[in-house]
Protein backbone atom coordinates (compact mmCIF):
# COMPACT_ATOMS: atom_id res chain seq x y z
CA UNK A 1 0.00 0.00 0.00
CA UNK A 2 0.93 3.61 0.04
CA UNK A 3 1.78 4.89 3.49
CA UNK A 4 1.63 9.15 3.30
CA UNK A 5 4.05 9.59 6.48
CA UNK A 6 3.86 12.60 8.45
CA UNK A 7 6.60 13.56 10.63
CA UNK A 8 7.87 17.01 11.36
CA UNK A 9 11.48 16.09 12.77
CA UNK A 10 12.17 13.67 10.45
CA UNK A 11 16.14 12.23 10.16
CA UNK A 12 18.44 10.30 8.46
CA UNK A 13 21.68 8.57 9.65
CA UNK A 14 23.28 11.42 8.03
CA UNK A 15 21.51 13.85 10.32
CA UNK A 16 21.82 14.60 14.29
CA UNK A 17 18.54 13.05 16.34
CA UNK A 18 16.14 10.14 16.29
CA UNK A 19 15.75 8.09 13.42
CA UNK A 20 12.62 6.08 14.29
CA UNK A 21 10.52 7.24 11.46
CA UNK A 22 13.50 6.57 9.03
CA UNK A 23 14.35 3.22 10.09
CA UNK A 24 10.86 2.22 10.18
CA UNK A 25 9.73 3.76 6.70
CA UNK A 26 12.65 2.32 5.25
CA UNK A 27 11.43 -1.53 6.52
CA UNK A 28 7.89 -0.81 5.39
CA UNK A 29 9.78 -0.33 2.21
CA UNK A 30 11.48 -2.82 2.08
CA UNK A 31 8.18 -5.35 3.15
CA UNK A 32 6.94 -3.94 -0.62
CA UNK A 33 4.79 -0.40 0.28
CA UNK A 34 5.69 2.83 -0.86
CA UNK A 35 6.15 5.36 1.70
CA UNK A 36 6.20 9.52 1.06
CA UNK A 37 7.56 11.26 4.16
CA UNK A 38 6.16 14.82 4.53
CA UNK A 39 8.72 16.53 6.90
CA UNK A 40 10.49 19.76 7.42
CA UNK A 41 13.94 20.77 6.19
CA UNK A 42 15.44 22.53 9.47
CA UNK A 43 18.49 24.08 8.74
CA UNK A 44 17.98 27.98 8.08
CA UNK A 45 19.84 27.89 4.86
CA UNK A 46 18.08 30.26 3.00
CA UNK A 47 15.55 27.24 1.15
CA UNK A 48 12.48 28.33 0.69
CA UNK A 49 10.27 26.22 -1.31
CA UNK A 50 9.57 22.40 -1.06
CA UNK A 51 12.19 19.84 -2.31
CA UNK A 52 12.15 15.86 -3.06
CA UNK A 53 15.01 13.63 -1.95
CA UNK A 54 15.02 9.85 -2.06
CA UNK A 55 16.27 8.25 0.98
CA UNK A 56 16.35 4.27 0.82
CA UNK A 57 13.47 4.19 -1.28
CA UNK A 58 11.51 6.58 0.89
CA UNK A 59 10.47 9.84 -0.99
CA UNK A 60 10.94 12.45 1.38
CA UNK A 61 9.12 15.92 0.46
CA UNK A 62 10.71 18.30 2.49
CA UNK A 63 9.02 22.04 3.81
CA UNK A 64 11.50 24.23 4.97
CA UNK A 65 10.83 25.76 8.57
CA UNK A 66 13.75 26.44 10.49
CA UNK A 67 13.57 24.88 13.76
CA UNK A 68 16.19 24.22 16.70
CA UNK A 69 16.03 23.22 20.25
CA UNK A 70 17.74 26.58 21.20
CA UNK A 71 14.17 28.28 20.09
CA UNK A 72 12.27 29.72 22.99
CA UNK A 73 8.50 27.54 23.27
CA UNK A 74 7.27 30.60 21.52
CA UNK A 75 9.29 30.21 18.64
CA UNK A 76 8.38 26.20 18.68
CA UNK A 77 4.83 26.76 18.69
CA UNK A 78 5.00 28.96 15.53
CA UNK A 79 7.21 26.73 14.09
CA UNK A 80 4.52 23.93 14.57
CA UNK A 81 1.92 25.64 13.14
CA UNK A 82 3.76 26.67 9.91
CA UNK A 83 4.72 23.15 9.00
CA UNK A 84 1.21 22.22 9.63
CA UNK A 85 -0.23 24.46 7.67
CA UNK A 86 2.11 23.64 4.63
CA UNK A 87 1.89 20.25 5.60
CA UNK A 88 -2.00 20.46 4.76
CA UNK A 89 -1.77 21.33 0.93
CA UNK A 90 1.02 18.81 0.11
CA UNK A 91 -0.10 15.47 2.26
CA UNK A 92 -3.91 15.79 0.05
CA UNK A 93 -1.17 16.41 -3.27
CA UNK A 94 0.69 13.15 -2.65
CA UNK A 95 -2.23 10.72 -1.96
CA UNK A 96 -1.99 7.57 -0.39
CA UNK A 97 -3.65 4.25 0.99
CA UNK A 98 -3.62 5.29 4.58
CA UNK A 99 -2.14 8.49 6.69
CA UNK A 100 0.53 7.56 9.67
CA UNK A 101 1.00 10.62 11.62
CA UNK A 102 3.55 11.08 14.25
CA UNK A 103 4.25 13.32 17.33
CA UNK A 104 5.71 15.00 18.69
CA UNK A 105 4.58 18.07 18.10
CA UNK A 106 0.37 17.83 18.57
CA UNK A 107 0.10 20.07 15.74
CA UNK A 108 0.88 17.32 13.05
CA UNK A 109 -2.79 16.35 13.58
CA UNK A 110 -3.73 18.96 11.62
CA UNK A 111 -2.49 17.80 8.11
CA UNK A 112 -3.19 14.39 8.89
CA UNK A 113 -6.77 14.86 9.94
CA UNK A 114 -7.15 17.19 6.32
CA UNK A 115 -5.92 14.92 4.63
CA UNK A 116 -7.50 11.86 5.79
CA UNK A 117 -10.52 13.51 5.09
CA UNK A 118 -9.68 14.97 1.87
CA UNK A 119 -7.90 11.37 0.49
CA UNK A 120 -11.29 9.75 2.20
CA UNK A 121 -8.32 7.36 4.00
CA UNK A 122 -7.66 6.41 7.71
CA UNK A 123 -5.11 8.03 9.64
CA UNK A 124 -3.28 6.44 12.49
CA UNK A 125 -2.32 8.58 15.08
CA UNK A 126 1.41 7.45 16.97
CA UNK A 127 1.80 9.06 20.31
CA UNK A 128 5.60 9.82 21.34
CA UNK A 129 4.92 11.68 24.20
CA UNK A 130 2.55 12.54 26.70
CA UNK A 131 0.54 15.59 25.17
CA UNK A 132 -0.36 18.43 26.16
CA UNK A 133 0.76 16.73 29.85
CA UNK A 134 4.02 16.94 29.38
CA UNK A 135 4.64 20.80 28.12
CA UNK A 136 1.96 21.78 30.62
CA UNK A 137 3.95 19.40 33.65
CA UNK A 138 7.15 21.87 32.75
CA UNK A 139 5.46 24.92 32.04
CA UNK A 140 6.01 25.58 28.48
CA UNK A 141 1.94 25.80 28.54
CA UNK A 142 1.27 28.33 31.29
CA UNK A 143 -2.13 29.53 29.59
CA UNK A 144 -4.88 27.86 30.60
CA UNK A 145 -7.00 28.82 27.45
CA UNK A 146 -3.76 27.32 25.62
CA UNK A 147 -3.67 24.28 27.67
CA UNK A 148 -7.97 23.76 26.90
CA UNK A 149 -6.85 24.19 23.30
CA UNK A 150 -4.56 21.60 23.55
CA UNK A 151 -6.39 19.60 25.24
CA UNK A 152 -9.07 19.78 22.70
CA UNK A 153 -6.52 19.19 19.89
CA UNK A 154 -5.33 15.87 21.34
CA UNK A 155 -9.24 14.65 21.80
CA UNK A 156 -9.90 15.84 18.26
CA UNK A 157 -6.45 13.70 16.61
CA UNK A 158 -7.67 10.56 18.46
CA UNK A 159 -11.60 11.16 17.48
CA UNK A 160 -10.60 11.43 13.95
CA UNK A 161 -7.67 8.50 14.22
CA UNK A 162 -8.59 4.46 13.28
CA UNK A 163 -5.84 3.15 15.71
CA UNK A 164 -3.27 4.90 17.92
CA UNK A 165 0.37 3.63 18.07
CA UNK A 166 1.74 4.38 21.66
CA UNK A 167 5.17 3.88 22.07
CA UNK A 168 5.12 2.52 25.46
CA UNK A 169 2.14 1.38 28.21
CA UNK A 170 2.02 4.65 29.88
CA UNK A 171 1.41 6.42 27.23
CA UNK A 172 -1.24 3.94 26.19
CA UNK A 173 -2.90 4.65 29.64
CA UNK A 174 -2.83 8.12 28.73
CA UNK A 175 -4.65 8.07 25.53
CA UNK A 176 -7.15 5.46 27.33
CA UNK A 177 -7.58 8.13 29.63
CA UNK A 178 -9.28 10.20 27.40
CA UNK A 179 -11.93 7.48 26.43
CA UNK A 180 -10.27 6.08 23.43
CA UNK A 181 -11.48 2.40 23.09
CA UNK A 182 -8.19 0.22 24.46
CA UNK A 183 -8.68 -2.44 21.42
CA UNK A 184 -7.48 0.44 19.46
CA UNK A 185 -4.42 0.92 20.89
CA UNK A 186 -1.35 -0.89 20.02
CA UNK A 187 2.07 -0.55 22.02
CA UNK A 188 5.06 -0.33 19.83
CA UNK A 189 7.90 1.03 21.35
CA UNK A 190 11.02 2.88 20.04
CA UNK A 191 13.25 0.20 18.74
CA UNK A 192 16.75 -1.09 19.06
CA UNK A 193 18.58 -1.22 15.68
CA UNK A 194 20.77 -3.90 16.56
CA UNK A 195 23.20 -5.00 13.39
CA UNK A 196 23.38 -1.04 13.02
CA UNK A 197 25.52 -1.21 16.35
CA UNK A 198 27.26 -4.01 16.37
CA UNK A 199 30.76 -2.36 15.03
CA UNK A 200 33.99 -3.71 15.78
CA UNK A 201 35.84 -3.07 18.93
CA UNK A 202 38.56 -1.23 17.23
CA UNK A 203 35.96 1.58 16.11
CA UNK A 204 35.64 2.56 20.07
CA UNK A 205 39.26 2.71 20.60
CA UNK A 206 39.67 4.82 16.79
CA UNK A 207 36.97 7.01 18.69
CA UNK A 208 38.75 7.20 22.32
CA UNK A 209 42.15 7.75 20.25
CA UNK A 210 41.15 10.98 19.26
CA UNK A 211 40.19 11.96 22.39
CA UNK A 212 43.77 13.52 24.42
CA UNK A 213 41.69 13.58 27.79
CA UNK A 214 40.12 10.49 27.90
CA UNK A 215 43.17 7.57 26.94
CA UNK A 216 41.81 3.95 28.78
CA UNK A 217 39.75 5.76 31.09
CA UNK A 218 36.48 4.53 31.92
CA UNK A 219 33.94 6.34 30.28
CA UNK A 220 30.13 7.21 31.04
CA UNK A 221 28.43 8.79 28.38
CA UNK A 222 25.28 11.13 27.87
CA UNK A 223 24.39 11.38 24.31
CA UNK A 224 21.01 13.21 23.74
CA UNK A 225 19.47 16.88 24.02
CA UNK A 226 20.18 19.79 26.24
CA UNK A 227 16.60 21.12 27.17
CA UNK A 228 14.27 21.59 30.15
CA UNK A 229 12.79 18.14 30.47
CA UNK A 230 16.06 16.30 30.15
CA UNK A 231 17.86 17.65 32.84
CA UNK A 232 21.20 16.74 32.09
CA UNK A 233 22.48 19.28 34.89
CA UNK A 234 22.37 16.18 36.97
CA UNK A 235 25.78 14.84 34.97
CA UNK A 236 27.58 18.06 36.71
CA UNK A 237 26.51 17.05 40.12
CA UNK A 238 27.35 13.41 39.34
CA UNK A 239 30.78 14.32 37.95
CA UNK A 240 31.10 16.50 40.99
CA UNK A 241 30.98 13.33 43.40
CA UNK A 242 32.82 11.28 41.33
CA UNK A 243 35.53 13.50 41.11
CA UNK A 244 36.31 12.88 45.15
CA UNK A 245 35.70 8.80 44.98
CA UNK A 246 37.02 8.06 41.51
CA UNK A 247 38.81 10.97 39.26
CA UNK A 248 40.03 9.15 36.79
CA UNK A 249 36.33 8.65 35.45
CA UNK A 250 35.44 10.33 32.53
CA UNK A 251 31.46 11.92 31.67
CA UNK A 252 30.69 12.94 28.66
CA UNK A 253 27.89 15.05 27.03
CA UNK A 254 27.09 14.94 23.28
CA UNK A 255 24.52 16.93 22.16
CA UNK A 256 22.86 20.18 22.18
CA UNK A 257 19.82 22.01 23.60
CA UNK A 258 18.50 25.02 24.66
CA UNK A 259 20.17 24.70 28.01
CA UNK A 260 23.12 23.43 26.78
CA UNK A 261 25.22 27.01 27.75
CA UNK A 262 23.74 26.70 31.27
CA UNK A 263 24.98 23.61 31.87
CA UNK A 264 28.33 24.53 30.57
CA UNK A 265 28.33 27.47 32.86
CA UNK A 266 27.52 25.50 35.91
CA UNK A 267 30.19 22.41 35.00
CA UNK A 268 32.77 25.66 35.01
CA UNK A 269 31.53 26.84 38.60
CA UNK A 270 31.92 23.17 40.05
CA UNK A 271 35.20 22.89 38.65
CA UNK A 272 34.11 19.89 36.75
CA UNK A 273 34.44 21.37 33.39
CA UNK A 274 37.76 19.97 31.15
CA UNK A 275 38.62 18.29 34.38
CA UNK A 276 36.81 15.07 34.47
CA UNK A 277 33.43 16.19 32.47
CA UNK A 278 33.90 17.46 28.78
CA UNK A 279 30.76 18.58 26.21
CA UNK A 280 30.93 18.54 22.67
CA UNK A 281 28.08 19.07 20.11
CA UNK A 282 25.82 16.42 19.02
CA UNK A 283 27.01 14.10 15.84
CA UNK A 284 25.34 12.49 12.84
CA UNK A 285 23.05 9.34 14.38
CA UNK A 286 25.48 7.20 11.94
CA UNK A 287 28.73 7.98 14.28
CA UNK A 288 26.54 6.67 17.35
CA UNK A 289 27.66 3.34 17.47
CA UNK A 290 31.31 4.17 17.47
CA UNK A 291 30.80 6.82 20.32
CA UNK A 292 28.66 4.01 22.40
CA UNK A 293 31.38 1.31 21.14
CA UNK A 294 34.25 3.30 23.28
CA UNK A 295 31.64 3.84 26.11
CA UNK A 296 30.96 2.22 29.46
CA UNK A 297 28.22 3.45 30.29
CA UNK A 298 25.82 4.98 28.55
CA UNK A 299 23.31 7.29 30.51
CA UNK A 300 19.48 8.16 29.84
CA UNK A 301 18.33 11.06 31.76
CA UNK A 302 15.07 13.16 32.66
CA UNK A 303 13.44 15.54 35.33
CA UNK A 304 11.61 13.63 38.12
CA UNK A 305 8.20 13.91 37.29
CA UNK A 306 5.84 11.04 36.60
CA UNK A 307 4.95 12.21 33.31
CA UNK A 308 8.49 11.34 32.04
CA UNK A 309 8.46 8.13 33.24
CA UNK A 310 5.97 7.22 30.16
CA UNK A 311 9.30 7.80 27.99
CA UNK A 312 10.64 5.82 24.96
CA UNK A 313 14.20 7.65 24.89
CA UNK A 314 15.80 6.67 21.65
CA UNK A 315 19.42 6.67 23.35
CA UNK A 316 17.70 3.66 25.96
CA UNK A 317 17.37 1.57 22.77
CA UNK A 318 20.79 2.50 20.91
CA UNK A 319 22.28 1.59 24.45
CA UNK A 320 20.79 -1.88 24.27
CA UNK A 321 21.61 -2.26 20.58
CA UNK A 322 25.29 -1.28 21.07
CA UNK A 323 25.42 -3.97 24.24
CA UNK A 324 26.39 -1.33 26.90
CA UNK A 325 25.24 -0.80 30.60
CA UNK A 326 22.38 1.78 30.66
CA UNK A 327 22.48 4.61 33.59
CA UNK A 328 18.79 5.85 34.56
CA UNK A 329 18.13 8.72 36.88
CA UNK A 330 14.40 8.19 36.50
CA UNK A 331 12.03 5.41 37.42
CA UNK A 332 9.18 3.87 35.18
CA UNK A 333 8.57 1.17 32.58
CA UNK A 334 12.49 1.41 31.51
CA UNK A 335 13.59 1.37 35.63
CA UNK A 336 11.74 -1.81 35.75
CA UNK A 337 13.06 -3.48 32.95
CA UNK A 338 16.56 -2.25 33.84
CA UNK A 339 16.84 -3.88 37.23
CA UNK A 340 14.76 -6.99 36.40
CA UNK A 341 17.17 -8.22 33.16
CA UNK A 342 20.40 -6.65 35.26
CA UNK A 343 21.13 -4.43 32.01
CA UNK A 344 22.55 -1.43 34.31
CA UNK A 345 22.25 0.89 36.64
CA UNK A 346 19.01 3.27 38.21
CA UNK A 347 20.02 5.80 40.32
CA UNK A 348 16.63 7.27 40.89
CA UNK A 349 16.00 8.49 44.38
CA UNK A 350 19.91 8.49 45.74
CA UNK A 351 21.94 10.94 46.39
CA UNK A 352 24.84 11.91 44.21
CA UNK A 353 27.94 10.45 46.47
CA UNK A 354 25.62 7.16 46.85
CA UNK A 355 25.41 7.11 42.99
CA UNK A 356 28.97 8.08 42.71
CA UNK A 357 30.00 5.33 44.49
CA UNK A 358 28.12 2.99 42.95
CA UNK A 359 29.19 3.66 39.53
CA UNK A 360 32.61 4.06 40.41
CA UNK A 361 32.52 0.24 42.77
CA UNK A 362 30.79 -1.19 38.58
CA UNK A 363 33.03 0.41 36.72
CA UNK A 364 35.81 -1.47 38.53
CA UNK A 365 34.52 -4.68 38.18
CA UNK A 366 35.05 -6.19 34.17
CA UNK A 367 33.13 -9.23 34.73
CA UNK A 368 29.61 -6.59 36.07
CA UNK A 369 30.54 -4.36 32.38
CA UNK A 370 30.71 -8.00 30.48
CA UNK A 371 27.79 -9.59 32.35
CA UNK A 372 25.30 -6.22 32.35
CA UNK A 373 26.38 -5.38 27.98
CA UNK A 374 25.21 -9.09 27.51
CA UNK A 375 21.62 -8.59 29.40
CA UNK A 376 21.25 -5.08 27.67
CA UNK A 377 22.17 -7.03 24.16
CA UNK A 378 19.81 -9.72 24.80
CA UNK A 379 17.09 -7.48 26.00
CA UNK A 380 17.27 -5.26 22.66
CA UNK A 381 17.43 -8.57 20.35
CA UNK A 382 14.55 -10.30 22.73
CA UNK A 383 12.05 -7.26 23.52
CA UNK A 384 12.90 -4.33 20.70
CA UNK A 385 14.04 -5.41 18.01
CA UNK A 386 13.50 -3.00 14.72
CA UNK A 387 12.74 -5.65 12.29
CA UNK A 388 10.10 -7.29 14.50
CA UNK A 389 8.45 -4.24 15.76
CA UNK A 390 8.70 -2.76 12.01
CA UNK A 391 6.06 -5.79 10.78
CA UNK A 392 3.78 -4.76 13.94
CA UNK A 393 3.25 -1.45 12.59
CA UNK A 394 2.90 -2.59 8.86
CA UNK A 395 0.26 -4.97 10.50
CA UNK A 396 -1.77 -1.62 12.42
CA UNK A 397 -1.51 -0.08 8.94
CA UNK A 398 -2.77 -2.77 6.62
CA UNK A 399 -5.33 -3.66 9.19
CA UNK A 400 -6.52 0.23 9.07
CA UNK A 401 -6.52 0.32 5.65
CA UNK A 402 -8.48 -3.13 5.39
CA UNK A 403 -10.88 -1.60 8.44
CA UNK A 404 -11.89 1.35 5.94
CA UNK A 405 -11.89 -0.73 3.13
CA UNK A 406 -9.26 -0.79 0.59
CA UNK A 407 -7.20 -3.68 1.98
CA UNK A 408 -7.17 -7.03 3.30
CA UNK A 409 -5.23 -7.72 6.30
CA UNK A 410 -4.83 -9.99 9.90
CA UNK A 411 -6.70 -7.83 11.91
CA UNK A 412 -9.56 -7.47 10.43
CA UNK A 413 -11.73 -7.16 14.01
CA UNK A 414 -9.97 -4.06 14.03
CA UNK A 415 -8.86 -5.16 17.72
CA UNK A 416 -5.15 -3.33 17.51
CA UNK A 417 -4.13 -4.08 20.95
CA UNK A 418 -3.28 -7.54 19.76
CA UNK A 419 -0.01 -6.78 17.62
Amino acid sequence: MHILYLHQYFSTLSMPGGTRSFQMARRLVGMGHRVTMITSWRQDDGRKEWFVTNEDGIEVHWLPVPYSNHMSYGERIKAFIKFAVGAKKRAVQVGGDVVFATSTPLTIAIPGVFASRKLKIPMVFEVRDLWPELPIAIGALKNPLVQRAAFAMEAWAYRNSEAVVALSPGMREGVLKTGYPSERVAVIPNSSDNSDFEVDPAVGKAWRATKSWLGDRPLITYPGTFGKINGVGYMVDLATALLKVAPEVRVFLLGDGMEKSLIRDKAAAAGVLDVNLFMEDRVPKKDMPGVLAASDIVCSLFVDMKEMQANSANKFFDTLAAGKPILLNYGGWQAEIVERAGCGLVTWKRDFEEAARMIAQRLDDKDWLDETGRAAKRIGNELFDRDVLAKQLSEVLLAAADRCGSRASGIASGDYSRV
